[in-house]
């Protein structure tokens, strides 16, 4: 028997599937009303007619399919072969067979069909592009139309509102007319049919016309027009019955239930319900939001740093769409991120806003330098600062000018306190204001400040001592301000006084005077006999003619304050010098990062005044804190303008501090300065002070009293008694306190006794920076230094038991000690160092050997002792160091 089947053939086979005939019967639900409110739900069984193959429910009929002409396939022309036999009716389980011959037909017909499908691709796409041109253009044909067809439909609707109006005022006369008729017929009966078909007749000639099929209906038709109801998916569109209305003219009763609610509320008139009143205004505010609003373009103001819901709060924009433009920038950011100013300019100017920048140190424009009026200025009086070398006689010099006594109350006879007072000339009788400035040389600060507010600078040097170091300084401080000098020779009674050798120093220095030549005035005078003050007082007052000093007194006031302290009877208390302007009691004032409001002015006679003017010095109580000295007063007119200008100086304040702390690590030198820093040792120190002036002139030379070994470490510095705060602050720290011209409460003294902490008290800055000195020179670690005693030669080493190796020895110069430092020396090459722990003559220890003796010597803990070798004995000597 033959197999016929072969490997790899393919099998065909038909699924099997049941084939079933569908139900005649089609099934719905339906949802039944009865009376008070009860539904029931039924199964409703819809039985169609059977009919026979080929037949068609009447009114159905279907249009014939479109008919699409397939391409023939094109069969490559197969070579000459014989005609294969016929293949056999497929069916369930039958196996083809096929031929090598039928593969390779197969394929030539295969690759012939990868040729027509490619061409046809080819001709697809060029079809496809010819339709997408098309369908832009047809696109953009339907644009056009829908936007013409929406003008139609507006102007639709706009004429269907007209003709809705229309058709009320026409119901509204039929309704009258219908009650006149009503009220002339007699019969009942007649009255109902009479009055109800007129009053159908006009809403339904309300209807407005059918819409065509296709055209959406509007939504603003949902309340005031009439619906329409459309027959079955294709039917034709027809009006709506009219709703009856509720109310009826004349005596007519309504249909229906009688009911309760229906009893009572039978005369009242039917409403527009409030629901379809909202859906009517919410339709109106949706149209009024979709119009176009004109863009308002605003002035944004832009500090120099603003975060982005900031911005766009004072843009009127929203957030993202910031964030939009900021991602088109190539920056990804937050709605809390902080931008600077000039991002947020360029942000604010691309959506279409003016920009106004500001800078927080804007709040500190027109407090100062604001120009006069020419016409509203007076004269005033000039403000002098006494200047010298320390015990020149410069308060001395005051006190005659004042006929005061102010050195008899000094410390130690100098002056270490800026003071300001007034004179009366007693010629002019015009006021003159003095300040005098101390004389030492840690006060540079003070004469700086003197400087800088005065007119004219008197240069006391005394005639029995010449130019000194000050006496220089203040010099230079004179010309860095461009003020006028007058020199004041003091002094001249003293035997040995020499005022000509004092203006020939003063030429080495380019001041000229007026007896040489130059245009420097000079006085001889003397503070002792009270001599030529006068003149010198008539000096000033022509220089102040010179300079012509003329000043608004009506305006705010402006000052510095030239000292500041803190009392513990009246809290703090600063000096100040108005400069321009009139001071009163009451007025909101500035100064550097402290605000206040005057509470009392003091003059430099003790006395209470009201009101200081120009060029008077007065003491200020109303200050929240001791202001620092140099600080330019102002006053404000609110307490809201003080607020922000004294915020924003704390701020600057504190970040100066912190940066100095934290310690800038910006270039190499720095860097390399901190290295060689960070080993030194710190004596650490809190330091109180009576004034602001004192307090800087200490800081000032503890500072300079630091070296790359040990410096002084400043914890706290500031005006005041001690405090308990600073005791406890120094036991943490374990430092000194120094309390220069203040004392502690009796709290802070028992704390301190109590805890070990020691209080310095000082009154002359002298011994406070010589003490200070002495303290931190105990901090350096002491010189070594090496004094030689003598040589000795190893003559023999002998060992003996119990002892060890000791070597015989001559002393060859100087002497040699027990205890001393020695050094083993072979061949000039040093073996060993240690100490001589036996030294002997003969059987006996002796304490030294002088030269040319003979001795024995043992090392400790050192036995490799060899004949020739030399010992070195010498001695170290500790040096203490000063700095």
């Amino acid at each position: 028997m033959v197999d016929t089947k072969t490997p790899g053939d393919k099998t065909l086979s038909v699924p099997t599937k049941t084939l079933t005939l569908k139900p005649r019967v089609e099934t719905g639900t339906v949802r039944q009303s009865f009376s008070h409110g009860r539904t029931k739900q039924v199964v409703v069984e819809k039985r169609g007619k059977r009919r026979l193959g080929g037949d068609a429910p009447a009114g159905e009929t279907h249009a014939p399919e479109p008919v699409v002409a397939k391409p023939a396939p094109v069969v490559a022309k197969a070579p000459n072969r014989p005609s294969a036999p016929a293949a056999p009716r497929a069916g369930s389980g039958v196996v083809l067979r096929t031929l090598t011959e039928d593969e390779r037909s197969a394929r030539a017909s295969a690759l012939a069909d990868a040729k027509v499908r490619d061409i046809e691709e080819r001709r697809l796409a060029e079809e496809e592009a010819k339709r997408r041109s098309s369908k832009e253009g047809i696109e953009q044909a339907e644009r056009e139309a829908a936007e013409a067809r929406r003008k139609a439909e507006e102007e639709r609707h706009r004429l269907e509102e007209e003709a809705k109006r229309k058709a009320e005022l026409e119901a509204k006369k039929r309704f009258g007319e219908a009650e006149a008729k009503t009220a002339t017929t007699t019969a009942p009966g007649t009255t109902t049919t009479t009055t109800a078909r007129p009053a159908a007749r006009p809403t339904a000639s309300a209807v407005p016309p059918a819409r065509a099929p296709g055209v959406a209906a509007d939504a603003s038709d949902e309340d005031e027009g009439p619906r329409q109801i459309r027959r079955g998916p294709g039917g034709a569109m027809r009006p709506a019955v009219p709703p009856k209305t509720t109310h009826k003219p004349g005596p007519q009763k309504e249909r229906g239930r009688l009911t309760l609610v229906t009893a009572l509320d039978a005369d009242n008139v039917r409403e527009r319900s409030i629901a379809s009143f909202r859906r009517r205004t919410q339709r109106l505010k949706g149209h009024a939001s979709n119009e176009p609003k004109e863009k308002i373009i605003r002035e944004v103001v832009i500090p120099e740093a603003i975060n982005i819901q900031e911005l766009a709060n004072r843009m009127s924009e929203r957030a993202v769409d910031v964030i939009r433009l900021l991602m088109k920038q190539g920056a990804m950011h937050k709605i809390t991120d902080v931008i600077d100013a000039d991002t947020a300019q360029l942000i604010a100017e691309e959506l279409g806003h003016t920009v106004k920048r500001v800078a927080a140190s804007d709040v500190e424009e027109g407090l100062f330098d604001i120009v006069d009026d020419s016409t509203d200025t007076e004269p005033r009086s000039p403000v002098v600062t006494v200047m010298g070398h320390v015990d020149h006689g410069k308060t001395s010099l005051l006190d005659a000018l004042r006929h005061a006594n102010v050195v008899s109350g000094e410390a130690g006879g100098i002056t270490q306190h800026i003071g300001a007072y007034q004179v009366t000339s007693p010629e002019s009788g015009k006021k003159i204001t003095f300040i005098d400035t101390p004389g030492h040389a840690a006060f540079t600060a003070m004469r700086a400040r003197g400087a800088k507010v005065t007119d004219i600078v008197i240069l006391v040097v005394a005639a029995d001592d010449g130019v000194m170091p000050q006496t220089i300084e203040a010099i230079n401080h004179a010309k860095a301000a461009k003020v006028p000098m007058i020199i004041a020779i003091n002094k001249i009674d003293k035997p040995d006084a020499k005022p000509e050798r004092v203006r020939t120093e003063l030429l080495q220095h380019e001041v000229q005077v007026e007896s040489f030549g130059g245009d420097v005035v000079d006085v001889e005078v003397s503070a002792k006999n009270k001599t030529n003050l006068d003149k010198l007082l008539e000096m000033i007052a022509l220089q102040a003619e010179l300079l012509d000093l003329k000043t608004n007194a009506e305006r705010p006031a402006e000052g510095t304050v030239i000292e500041a302290r803190l009392d513990r009877g009246r809290g703090p208390v600063a000096t100040v010098l108005v400069q321009r302007g009139t001071l009163r009691i009451g007025d909101i004032i500035v100064a550097g990062a402290e605000m206040g409001r005057v509470r009392a002015l003091i003059n430099d006679q003790g006395m209470n005044i009201d009101e200081a003017g120009p060029s008077v010095p007065v003491e200020v109580l109303g200050f929240n804190g001791p202001p620092e000295a140099g600080d330019r007063l102002a006053v404000v007119e609110n307490e809201a303008r003080a607020r922000q200008v004294t915020s924003y100086r704390a701020h600057q304040k504190r970040e100066n501090a912190a940066a100095s702390i934290s310690g800038m690590r910006g270039s190499l030198e720095q860097m390399m300065s901190q290295l060689k820093t960070s080993g030194r040792k710190e004596f650490p120190l809190i330091i109180k002070a009576d004034v602001q002036g004192s307090l800087e002139a200490i800081l000032g030379s503890l500072e300079k009293l630091g070296t790359d070994e040990v410096a002084a470490r400043i914890l706290h510095a500031g005006v005041g008694g001690i405090s308990e705060s600073d005791v406890t602050l120094a036991e943490g720290f374990n430092a000194a306190i120094i309390g220069f011209s203040v004392r502690a409460n009796k709290e802070a003294a028992a704390a301190a006794k109590r805890n070990g902490i020691e209080i310095r008290y000082y009154n002359i800055i002298y011994d406070l920076v010589d003490d200070i000195k002495k303290a931190m020179s105990g901090l350096l670690a002491p010189t070594l230094r090496e004094t030689m005693l003598g040589n000795a030669q190893i003559l023999e080493v002998f060992n003996i038991s119990k002892v060890g190796k000791v070597a015989g020895c001559r002393v060859t110069d100087g002497t040699v000690e027990r205890g001393a430092n020695v050094r083993l020396i072979r061949e000039n090459v040093v073996v060993h160092e240690g100490k001589l722990s036996t030294l002997k003559r003969f059987k006996d220890e002796v304490k030294e050997v002088q030269s040319g003796q003979e001795c024995g010597m043992a090392f400790e803990n050192y036995g490799d002792m060899r004949a020739g070798d030399v010992i070195e004995c010498y001695r170290v000597e500790t040096i203490q160091r000063s700095l």
